[in-house]
């Protein structure tokens, strides 16, 4: 292994890590001002303890979150700095958008919300989650405008041996952004939805306030249930955007070594060998992948082998075959997970419509083993988005082998490889203490001034020393 491989291991283990919280602050956000929302409309108490009990959650969450983001914005100038100067002044902007407005708008109004109750009116705190909300999906947007761009650069020219961003109209209308952000922002939502329903579960079968978590599980499912079918409908277009803007990566996700039979089938498995550029024991579905590609049970697909001679043709001479098997099977693992997550939801909006989730011990259980899903479908999901794009950093702009930087030595990455991983191992073991413990309680009454024990549950009597 080299320093171009280590330093590609680090970024990928960072960014997986980073990736656990992100979507989990935005799904947990919207459903928390949904019920906010909902408990200033009924002014039931019930929804104010639940926004209480999922916020704490939240706000743990959220802390971890900024520190993993920051780290993993570390190594743009340490490990892949040839990149950053290269491309920077067309990626850097997205960035600072979305660290000036999005993420200070997220961490203002956290702390108006946090200790805003008793002091601001309901409509005006309901006010600040909701705003917090959207400053999550604002920050998403940037931060996925800037990776749309590597996927599919455009609005650029390249000056004095960098590029230079020429129209900042054309990053944000570019149409893989407009076919990544929907897919991943509903994939976001189905994350928190998932927790919060698995948590939900948990805490219906053994028997804690099973009142509230009966209304946060159905609130939740409906929540999980529509975003994961969106995320099926925005994900189908996406492929079908890849068919014009990335057919290597497409064919690589279905191992297509050859142009393939009109209409063409699509591989459920298969056992894929690249020396000999073969598949055996595959399982295919007669013209399926026509239909995902074209919307019509007619037309073909390019090849690996096609598109290879193509890419040399325009490019010049390369491998432009990207790691198939990884692309293949993070593919089928992120339509495995989101079914299954569709199904799960299907079936537990019609349980907590019926209200017989106490009285379906394996349906609880399972759904705690659900929480997991989402992670799933989220990691192998960009693993085969980026991994797709390869050798391209920035494709058809810019290699990978050719964005790291040229002073960094293989110790040096690997140091900060291991420094890195213990401080996530550390982040990761925190974070998981602190979910335990917060679910594990059973008392989710109101509390008086003297019982305090998290930052939500200040009285005014007791903040007003300290009001100058």
């Amino acid at each position: 292994m080299g320093t171009l491989e280590l330093a590609r291991l680090q970024f990928a283990s960072t960014t997986i890590f980073h990736y656990f919280f992100v979507p989990m602050s935005i799904g947990l956000a919207l459903i928390i001002a949904i019920m906010q929302t909902i408990y200033v409309v009924k002014g039931d108490d019930i929804y104010k303890r639940m926004t209480k009990f999922w916020g704490t959650l939240f706000l743990i969450n959220f802390a971890v979150g900024v520190v993993t983001g920051i780290l993993q914005e570390f190594q743009f100038g340490m490990n892949w700095s040839t990149y950053s100067r290269f491309i920077g002044d067309v990626f850097g902007p997205s960035l600072a958008i979305e660290g000036l407005l999005a993420f200070f708008m997220e961490s203002t109004f956290i702390g108006i919300w946090v200790f805003g109750w008793d002091r601001l009116s309901k409509k005006v705190h309901l006010l600040s989650i909701w705003l917090v909300s959207i400053g999550t999906i604002l920050s998403a947007f940037w931060i996925l405008s800037a990776n749309a761009f590597m996927q599919h650069p455009v609005g650029y020219e390249v000056a004095d041996g960098r590029a230079q961003m020429t129209s900042i109209g054309e990053i944000l209308t570019n149409g893989h952004l407009w076919v990544q952000f929907p897919h991943v922002l509903f994939a976001a939502f189905a994350t928190g939805a998932f927790l919060i329903a698995g948590v939900s579960a948990w805490k219906i079968a053994r028997k804690h306030d099973v009142e509230m978590f009966k209304k946060s599980f159905k609130i939740s499912i409906i929540v999980a249930t529509v975003s994961a079918l969106f995320v099926s409908m925005f994900g189908h277009q996406q492929a079908q955007y890849l068919v014009e803007s990335q057919p290597m990566k497409l064919a690589a996700a279905e191992a297509l070594w050859n142009t393939s039979e009109d209409p063409a089938p699509f591989t459920l498995i298969a056992n894929i060998d690249t020396e000999t550029q073969e598949n055996s024991y595959d399982i295919q579905i007669p013209g399926l992948l026509s239909l995902f590609s074209y919307n019509k049970f007619s037309g073909q697909v390019e090849g690996m082998n096609q598109l290879q001679a193509e890419y040399e043709a325009k490019y010049g001479p390369g491998d432009y075959i990207p790691p198939v098997k990884t692309v293949f099977w993070s593919f089928r693992i992120m339509v495995f997970s989101g079914m299954a997550m569709l199904l799960l939801g299907l079936y537990g909006w019609y349980a907590s419509r019926k209200d017989i989730l106490d009285k379906k011990p394996f349906f609880t259980n399972v759904m705690v083993y659900a929480i997991s899903l989402p992670f799933i479908a989220n990691t192998f999901g960009w693993i085969m988005t980026e991994m797709g794009r390869q050798p391209w950093v920035v494709f058809g702009v810019m290699q990978t082998e050719d964005a790291v930087s040229p002073s960094v030595t293989f110790n040096e990455v690997l140091f900060s490889f291991v420094s890195f991983t213990l401080l996530y191992a550390i982040l990761a073991g925190i974070t998981i203490y602190l979910f335990v413990k917060h679910i594990k309680k059973k008392d989710h009454q109101e509390k008086t001034s003297k019982e305090i024990d998290d930052p939500f549950d200040v009285s005014e009597e007791e903040a007003a020393p300290h009001v100058t």
